[in-house]
């Protein structure tokens, strides 16, 4: 999850795992610039901080809400929607998948938006349980477990 101020104050987070980025897919050599999104419907998953982020920063953008990245997809190869806006983890997989999808424009780090991370969240006040999973991210990282999970399954 997104750690964000406005998250910490509900939840506690662990030490940040993944420095997190959005990015724009759209279909390949149709958009080159966010820009060129303007007046076109961008598929966000509904409810989180991508969705915030085009609604506050580009409403010039129509945004279809989806239940899932998924669905979004669907939609974006059909032809349906222009565009979608999503975690670059995610989005990235698509492209590697289908070469008709294409990045737009440069990934976004707004930490507004963004956070600091992605970290586990656990309920207020258990400490406990927070320190276990630091510990347990620790040890990973530091016997390489992290990089090899974060080499396979991440864009750098």
């Amino acid at each position: 999850m997104d750690i964000t101020p406005e998250r910490e104050k509900q939840v506690l987070f662990t030490t940040p795992y993944y420095d997190n980025s959005a990015l724009f897919v759209g279909q390949q050599g149709k958009y080159t610039s966010i820009d060129q999104l303007k007046g076109k419907k961008v598929g966000v998953q509904n409810g989180t901080t991508h969705q915030k982020f085009i609604m506050d920063k580009h409403p010039e953008v129509t945004t279809v809400p989806y239940d899932s990245y998924q669905n979004a997809k669907l939609d974006l190869q059909n032809g349906r929607i222009d565009g979608v806006f999503g975690d670059t983890a995610v989005v990235t997989e698509w492209l590697k998948d289908n070469p008709k999808l294409a990045a737009v424009g440069d990934k976004v780090t707004d930490k507004d938006y963004f956070g600091t991370g992605l970290g586990i969240a656990v309920r207020q006040g258990n400490t406990e349980l927070q320190q276990k999973f630091n510990a347990a991210l620790e040890k990973v990282k530091k016997d390489g477990t992290y990089e090899t999970i974060y080499n396979k399954w991440f864009q750098k």
